[in-house]
């Protein structure tokens, strides 16, 4: 049957299950956005199949472009009726390419290598990432990260989002949800920082906050911490920082590459 439901600012979780059922009726996608720059289509994972739920958004990508929409998220999900319906791992971000080059395509350029985790690549279009790693869950990614950080070459950049303190907790306003996966992520943090090795760097930061407290269900600030660690750097404040771009300029000095065009390094 032609036609969408949906076709309005929602909570991805429950837009499926307001609709779910309606779409397992009537086969159309359900479209529904929210704050962020972004258009996102979910719809059943079997029966209306994900490589038909893909190129339906490769279609909207194209469709979408002249409204500089950032991306379009594929939301694929499971389950035969309201109350058991779950978004899958199938996730696809078809996100518009940066305007210009990034510190990731500098990188490459320079002989260096990018490994991309869950869905960095995604979000950068593909651009300047060497190696796509897929990884879906806290645990996974940090295992997947952890690996990749320790098979990792001189000149190497490991580049994760971990995707569930957004998707799973903040955007669902899961306080105790959000408390675990911060508890999970601590115990897991010793075995990413024990295989650095002199001359490695690990900064931790965010896109965007996400408080799981807030009423409401989109993001909640802009302004995020920003930790900086590594063998032999000394412990220092980084202060209050201009903008997002001072973590790439920092990367960028840090791997010997010529200045990007924007932020200021840390050190």
């Amino acid at each position: 049957m032609p036609g969408f439901l949906g076709n309005r600012h929602a909570s991805g979780t429950q837009i499926i299950e307001d609709l779910g059922e309606e779409h397992l009726r009537s086969g159309r996608p359900i479209v529904y956005t929210s704050a962020d720059s972004v258009l996102q289509i979910c719809a059943h994972e079997e029966a209306f199949g994900l490589e038909r739920l893909y190129s339906l958004c490769a279609v909207a990508r194209e469709l979408v472009d002249e409204y500089r929409i950032g991306r379009v998220i594929a939301r694929p999900f499971t389950g035969p009726r309201a109350g058991e319906f779950r978004r899958t791992a199938n996730r696809h971000d078809y996100s518009v390419p940066p305007t210009g080059p990034t510190l990731l395509d500098a990188l490459v350029a320079g002989g260096g290598t990018v490994a991309g985790v869950g869905k960095v690549p995604d979000i950068f279009a593909n651009c300047g990432i060497s190696r796509a790693l897929k990884a879906s869950g806290l645990a996974e990614l940090m295992d997947v990260t952890t690996r990749a950080l320790a098979e990792s070459t001189d000149r190497s950049l490991v580049f994760t989002n971990l995707v569930d303190f957004d998707q799973e907790y903040g955007h669902r306003r899961d306080v105790a949800g959000y408390a675990r996966a911060l508890e999970t992520f601590d115990a897991m943090l010793p075995a990413l920082t024990g295989t650095m090795k002199g001359g490695d760097l690990l900064i931790l930061t965010a896109d965007h906050g996400n408080d799981p407290t807030w009423k409401g269900t989109d993001h909640t600030r802009e302004q995020v911490p920003v930790l900086a660690y590594g063998p032999g750097i000394r412990a220092a404040t980084l202060g209050r920082r201009e903008s997002f771009a001072d973590i790439g300029q920092t990367l960028a000095a840090w791997f010997g590459l010529p200045p990007l065009a924007h932020g200021e390094a840390f050190f």
